[in-house]
């Protein structure tokens, strides 16, 4: 018997179900087939395959000829470049991303503050064996993570404040819990100019992270070397510290901060 299903779905709830076919393609590692797209969320297979037919119309997803699975289209990928070009700090660290990877081997982050949530905005891999799951979109806890001292060292007044109010969880046996503790790291972080979370989130991994400031002198984003605890100490080399902080200089000059 032929599938059937309500057509009559308030306009919200089909926007809703479109969006999630959308988030479910873009965080797919491999091509889905219309079954599993269904499963996955909890729709019937004639609704998912007709929202297919049209992303894939307009470019949004593409389907295999041979397989007849689907992925996400490139007009994703053009419009997510589109997007994050709107943050004018992602384009002031685009040129230092590839000068950090190349001089000191690890990866390189960048991140800016989105509805006080510290956000990777852009990733290069570093030149190590292993690499790291961050990808753009991720979200970093502020207390324990390079990004998020560093944001909570320069960042909006208040930012501190409201973190504090909220618990603070142990990602590790290493994570900063103790909000006294965590506001002298801050004030470390304030005097020092960069920031360090060693084991904070990942035992084993660490990053380098500093500030990135506008033309009025406002705390924008960051640039974060990441990489294991083997190569970025909880003290960093000197050398990695400069790296670091000279990138973190020219993209704020970028943005037109003296």
């Amino acid at each position: 018997m032929e599938e059937t299903e309500n057509t009559t779905a308030p306009a919200g709830a089909a926007i809703t179900a479109l969006l999630d076919l959308i988030e479910l393609l873009a965080a797919s590692p491999r091509a889905m087939g219309v079954s599993d797209v269904a499963r996955s969320l909890g729709l019937s297979k004639a609704r998912v395959h007709r929202n297919l037919r049209a992303l894939v119309e307009r470019g949004y997803a593409r389907q295999d000829p041979e397989s007849g699975r689907y992925s996400a289209g490139v007009k994703l990928v053009v419009l997510g470049e589109a997007v994050r070009d709107q943050f004018g700090v992602a384009a002031a660290a685009r040129p230092e991303i590839s000068y950090l990877r190349d001089a000191t081997g690890q990866a390189v982050t960048v991140s800016t503050l989105l509805d006080d949530e510290v956000t990777v905005i852009e990733l290069m891999q570093g030149r190590t064996v292993v690499e790291f799951g961050i990808r753009p979109g991720t979200r970093l806890a502020l207390h324990a993570s390079a990004h998020g001292h560093v944001a909570l060292a320069f960042g909006p007044a208040g930012l501190l404040a409201r973190c504090l109010a909220q618990p603070l969880v142990a990602w590790t046996p290493l994570t900063t819990t103790d909000p006294a503790k965590l506001l002298i790291d801050i004030a470390t972080v304030r005097n020092q100019g960069w920031a360090t979370a060693d084991g904070q989130v990942l035992i084993g991994v660490n990053a380098l992270a500093a500030p990135i400031f506008d033309h009025a002198g406002a705390w924008c984003g960051s640039i974060a070397l990441v990489g294991s605890s083997q190569f970025i100490p909880a003290q960093p080399e000197a050398e990695q510290i400069a790296h670091v902080i000279d990138a973190a200089g020219r993209a704020s000059r970028r943005l037109g901060h003296a």
